[in-house]
């Protein structure tokens, strides 16, 4: 698939789970696993999963706690809830089957060969990511990751794109981001990035899009012409 349009840009940016990789659906897991250790049984379909985590940097702990307030109650403490989650996702890392979404490896293939600079922005540990780039060896060409340690405020504040910005774009050069979720996008709007929206049709997410948001189902559907 010809990529023309890829020289428009000298800087592309990229979120990580969910995007690049199919991991979202381990993060639902690690918290359906935490609570399960905790005693409580999450019953959340992927969707009610989306719809908590998409929107609001605290979505998943207002909405979990909001859902077994008992739990609350013997872990007021967040953080600590949120360790015992990254715990069990590492776990199903290692035994999880993980790829890339779709039309993302023939993006990065043509980015590595132009030599176009590259920058993944997550909210992902630098422990989660290695782990992942050691089981999927496409994300190697990536040459430059700013993971959670790197920024102190979680999208969709614009911090961690203002700091990609600073550490990678020369003046003049045009950079452009894609996100899976509506929050990420709204930070990359905040840095003053031309933002992509990456994602199904079908999520719930897409009921609150803003009118004119640049959209793919998957990158797969980016005309080769781009946009």
């Amino acid at each position: 698939m010809p990529y023309s349009w890829i020289r428009n840009y000298q800087l592309f940016l990229f979120d990580f789970d969910g995007l690049l990789v199919n991991t979202e659906e381990l993060h639902f897991a690690a918290y359906r696993e935490m609570c399960k250790r905790r005693g409580f049984e999450l019953k959340w379909t992927l969707d009610r999963f989306f719809a908590a985590a998409h929107f609001d940097a605290n979505g998943l702990k207002n909405a979990i706690y909001a859902e077994f307030p008992k739990l609350q109650s013997l872990e007021p403490k967040w953080e600590v809830l949120y360790a015992e989650k990254k715990q069990a996702y590492m776990e199903l890392l290692q035994a999880g089957k993980l790829a890339l979404m779709p039309g993302v490896e023939p993006l990065l293939k043509e980015l590595h060969r132009k030599k176009v600079k590259q920058c993944v922005v997550t909210n992902s540990t630098k422990e989660q990511v290695e782990s992942i780039k050691e089981l999927l060896p496409e994300l190697a060409s990536i040459p430059h990751w700013i993971t959670r340690e790197y920024y102190a405020n979680p999208k969709p504040d614009p911090e961690c794109y203002q700091k990609a910005l600073s550490e990678y774009a020369d003046p003049h050069e045009r950079a452009i981001g894609f996100e899976d979720s509506l929050r990420g996008f709204q930070a990359l709007v905040g840095a003053g990035v031309k933002g992509v929206l990456i994602a199904p049709l079908s999520h719930p997410q897409m009921k609150m899009l803003p009118k004119n948001t640049l959209h793919f189902s998957s990158f797969s559907e980016i005309p080769s012409e781009g946009f």
